[in-house]
C-alpha cells in the first residue's frame, strides 16, 4: 500500500511537469510528513551520509574534463584521424563517426557532449559530401549513446554510488560491451551505405594516417591515462577524473591552444551549472531510496518474485521492459538513482552479478537516449541537425533496432561484461 501511495506521488508530480530532481524530493517530504513517523533528525543524517561518498567527487571532474575537451578541438582531430582510417570503406564519414564517438567516449563520459562535439562537426562535412541528412543523424545520435557505456561514465558513477558497486570494476566491464557496441553501430552504418550507395573517401596513404595520428594523439593519450591509471592502481577512478580534468585543461589550452585562458571561466560555470544539477538530483535520490527502504519495499517485491517462482530470466527481462518504458518519460541519471535502489536487492537475491546488471543498466540508458519522447540525443541531435523529433526518430530506426538486439545480448551473456574485469583481478 505505501508503495503505491509513494509512486503515486512521483507520478502525479512528474505529470505536472515538474523536474524530476523536485519531484523526488516532494515525494519524500511529503511522505514522510503524511504517511510516516520517521524522525526528520534521521532523514537528514541519512541525507549527509548519502552524499559524502568519495565516488562522487569524479562527477564534476568528468563533466569539466569532457567540457574542456569538447571546445578544445580534440573531437576535430579524432574524426580526422578515423577518417583516414575507415573513410574508404563504404559509408565512409559515417564509419568515421561512429570510430570518433568511439574515442570521444573513452575521454568525455557523457553521451550528449560526445553527440556535440563529432555531430556539430562531422554532420555538415557529411552533407557537403552527399550524404543525405537523415543518415548522418542517425550515426551520430547512437553512436554518441557510447559516451555512457565506454568507460569512463558518469551514468556508471551514479549506479555505484546508488548500490556501493566497484566504480572500476564498472568501468573495466564497459569495455567489451562498448567496442562491440561500437562494432554493431559501424556494421548497421557500413550495410546501409553499401546498400544506398553513399560516397567513400579517397584511401589515405599511411604517412597521412600517421600525421593524424601524431595531431589527434595528445587526447588519445587521455584514454591510456585514465584507463592505464586505474588499471594499475596508480589512481582510484575519482583521482583519474581529477587527472582527466587537468590534463584535459592543458592540453585544451597551451597545447592545441584551440581554447584561449579568457574562455576557462565560462566553461567552469558551465560544468559548475551541470554538476550542480546532477548533484541535486543525487541527494533527492539518496532521500527517496532512503523511504524505499524504510518501508521494506525492495525486499517486498524480491520475496514476492521468488515466492511466485520467478527466476532469473524472467526478472531480467522485466527489467528491461521497466527501464526502456523509463527511458519514454525520464533522462538516465534520474533512471539509474530511482530503479537500482529497488532492482538491485532483488537481482542480489537471484544471484545476478552487481557488475553484469550495472551494464545491464547503463545499456538500457543508451537505448532510452536515442528515442522518443525525451531521448536526450534526439533533442541534441535536432539542435545541430535541424530536423524535428518525429524526422530524426524515423532516421535511427535502423541502428536504434540493433541496440535493442545487442541489449538482449548483454542481458543473457554475462560473461560479455564481466570477463574483462574478472581477468584483470577487479572482481
Amino acid at each position: 500500500m505505501n508503495a503505491a501511495i509513494i509512486f503515486i506521488i512521483l507520478l502525479v508530480l512528474m505529470l505536472t511537469g515538474m523536474p524530476i530532481s523536485i519531484s523526488l524530493g516532494l515525494t519524500v517530504l511529503t511522505f514522510l510528513f503524511g504517511f510516516t513517523e520517521v524522525p526528520l533528525e534521521s532523514v537528514a543524517l541519512k541525507l549527509f551520509t548519502g552524499i559524502e561518498k568519495f565516488e562522487i567527487m569524479a562527477i564534476p571532474f568528468f563533466i569539466l574534463a569532457g567540457n574542456f575537451l569538447t571546445h578544445g578541438g580534440v573531437a576535430r582531430r579524432m574524426i580526422t584521424f578515423a577518417s583516414s582510417m575507415v573513410g574508404h570503406w563504404y559509408g565512409g564519414l559515417g564509419l568515421a563517426g561512429v570510430v570518433g564517438c568511439a574515442l570521444f567516449a573513452a575521454v568525455s563520459g557523457s553521451s550528449p557532449a560526445t553527440v556535440v562535439a563529432i555531430g556539430s562537426i562531422l554532420l555538415p562535412a557529411m552533407t557537403r559530401a552527399g550524404f543525405p541528412k537523415s543518415f548522418g543523424a542517425g550515426v551520430i545520435t547512437t553512436s554518441g549513446a557510447l559516451g555512457i557505456l565506454i568507460p569512463p561514465s558518469i551514468v556508471m558513477v551514479m549506479y555505484s554510488v546508488a548500490t556501493n558497486t566497484s566504480v572500476g570494476a564498472l568501468f573495466m566491464a564497459g569495455v567489451i560491451p562498448g567496442l562491440a557496441l561500437a562494432g554493431v553501430l559501424g556494421g548497421v552504418t557500413w550495410y546501409r551505405a553499401r546498400k544506398f550507395n553513399y560516397p567513400r573517401l579517397q584511401k589515405a596513404s599511411w604517412g597521412e594516417r600517421i600525421k593524424a595520428f601524431r595531431a589527434s594523439a595528445w587526447g588519445l593519450l587521455l584514454i591510456v591515462i585514465v584507463m592505464g591509471g586505474i588499471y594499475s592502481g596508480m589512481f582510484t577512478p575519482t583521482e583519474a577524473a581529477a587527472m582527466s580534468a587537468v590534463y584535459a585543461f592543458v592540453v585544451a589550452v597551451f597545447i592545441y591552444k584551440d581554447m584561449r585562458l579568457k574562455d576557462v571561466p565560462k566553461v567552469l560555470l558551465n560544468s559548475a551549472n551541470m554538476s550542480a544539477m546532477l548533484l541535486y538530483i543525487i541527494t533527492n535520490a539518496v532521500l527517496f531510496s532512503f523511504i524505499m527502504t524504510n518501508e521494506n519495499i525492495p525486499q517486498a517485491l524480491a520475496d514476492w518474485m521468488l515466492g511466485h517462482g520467478l527466476g532469473m530470466i524472467t526478472f531480467l527481462l522485466a527489467v528491461n521492459v521497466i527501464l526502456l518504458l523509463a527511458g519514454n518519460f525520464m533522462e538516465p541519471s534520474s533512471i539509474v538513482l530511482i530503479f537500482a535502489p529497488i532492482l538491485f536487492p532483488v537481482a542480489m537475491k537471484l544471484g545476478i552479478d552487481p557488475v553484469h546488471f550495472g551494464i545491464i543498466m547503463v545499456v538500457n540508458m543508451e537505448v532510452g537516449m536515442c528515442h522518443p519522447p525525451v531521448g536526450l540525443n534526439l533533442y541534441v541531435a535536432s539542435g545541430i541537425t535541424k530536423m524535428g523529433i518525429t524526422e530524426l526518430t524515423v532516421a535511427v530506426w535502423p541502428w536504434l533496432l540493433s541496440m535493442l538486439v545487442f541489449l538482449g545480448l548483454v542481458t543473457y551473456w554475462p560473461a560479455m561484461s564481466t570477463w574483462f574485469p574478472r581477468l584483470l583481478g577487479m572482481m
